[in-house]
């Protein structure tokens, strides 16, 4: 989190050069910043002469839109992090208000990341410059809140502040059509034509570990998928393993956790997120790996442990079947999911043995990944590019 003057100096945020911006992009986290900048890749495909302004990261500057502030130093989570530097916080949404007010583009698209945007949003219709609240700035929104999960009435505040919406999953055209938001299917980001999965089945591949990454999940599913592999080994000796990591912080996190586990460190590599991996079989924590998994063909199952208590609160607040996002999406357990108690060592090893050795199990998994590629590809109208640019020239 930026404390340094040199990263506050940025404020007040620069004018824009040249002309006057067709499309401001608010993409206020990492994966945020990656998802929109294919779009705006596509976008520029399709009509070169779209000015397009970031509040973002590297990926939105290298995709050709002019970035106004790196948004990446203020890229945090939790309720601790956000108090402890609520002033900067505050500042950085002040000035995203006044940019807008004084620079006025035509539109502003939100992505991801509903605690800032939706507040900009609110705010920006309180000033009466947004064409919901009688002036004439488009908001546009892409990759909804998961208000199909939990906080459902969410898509009501939504409706009455945005023009419309690019959804990521189909169902999810449903899920707002009580409330009268134009919502549009664009096709999932991973599907994007210049987007890499970074995993690949291979049948002769390594066991892929992935505890997630955040440092909470990391240190209650990290030891049972080691405990896991460790029992793994007892029945397949030859048996390789590879857990991925997203910043040097958890890498030492993983390091700690896997010192305790004697010679298995030897069997256990680490490697960046930034590898593409080829993998035999999985054990994944929920998140967006589990699904880039499950696109790649990959057989496995979901670990899934978090605080007891946070776990009865959302047994209360989640209204969904499945916590993995394939399974969701196919109605069905694509990845058998091991939740809190279930999750146990010589539980998940058996799974394993059965991802790897178990041809009819193979096979299913892949016929199903070709399913969830169909689900999720972009229509035949266009992708996101393509809905950016629609709404964009309206």
């Amino acid at each position: 989190m930026p404390t340094d003057p040199l990263v506050l100096s940025s404020f007040p945020f620069p004018a824009p050069t040249g002309s006057n911006v067709d499309v401001l992009i608010v993409a206020g986290e990492h994966s945020g910043d990656e998802h929109a900048a294919r779009m705006v890749s596509a976008a520029l495909k399709r009509n070169p002469t779209l000015k397009v302004a970031a509040l973002g990261g590297v990926n939105l500057k290298s995709a050709g839109a002019e970035l106004i502030c790196d948004m990446m130093p203020y890229a945090i989570v939790g309720i601790f992090e956000v108090l402890k530097h609520y002033s900067e916080l505050k500042k950085l949404h002040d000035e995203i208000v006044n940019w807008i007010l004084k620079y006025r583009p035509r539109a502003v698209c939100f992505v991801d990341y509903p605690g800032l945007n939706l507040r900009l949003a609110k705010k920006l219709a309180e000033h009466g410059v947004t064409t919901k609240s009688g002036g004439d700035i488009r908001l546009l929104y892409y990759i909804s809140p998961q208000v199909w999960a939990w906080k459902a009435k969410r898509r009501f505040e939504m409706a009455g502040l945005i023009d419309t919406l690019g959804v990521i999953f189909p169902f999810e055209v449903e899920t707002f059509e009580d409330t009268g938001l134009e919502t549009t299917f664009v096709g999932h980001p991973f599907l994007a034509e210049n987007y890499q999965l970074p995993t690949t089945y291979d049948a002769d591949g390594d066991v892929l570990l992935l505890p997630g990454s955040r440092s909470g999940a990391i240190g209650r599913i990290a030891p049972v998928m080691f405990q896991a592999f460790g029992e793994l080994l007892r029945d397949q000796n030859d048996a390789r393993a590879k857990c991925i990591y997203a910043s040097d912080t958890l890498k030492e996190l993983l390091e700690s956790i896997l010192s305790q586990y004697g010679d298995l460190k030897e069997r256990i590599e680490l490697v960046p997120n930034s590898t593409v991996v080829k993998a035999s079989s999985v054990l994944t924590s929920s998140g967006t790996m589990s699904l880039n998994c499950a696109l790649s063909g990959i057989p496995g199952a979901v670990v899934y442990r978090v605080h007891p208590l946070t776990y009865l609160f959302g047994k209360m607040v989640l209204k969904i079947p499945y916590i993995g996002i394939a399974n969701i999406l196919l109605h069905q357990a694509f990845y058998p999911e091991f939740i809190q108690g279930a999750a146990k060592a010589r539980v998940l090893a058996d799974e394993l043995l059965n991802c790897l050795n178990n041809a009819s199990r193979i096979e299913q998994t892949s016929e199903l990944s070709g399913k969830l590629r169909t689900i999720l590809d972009k229509p035949a109208s266009g992708g996101a590019g393509a809905w950016l640019n629609k709404n964009v020239s309206r």
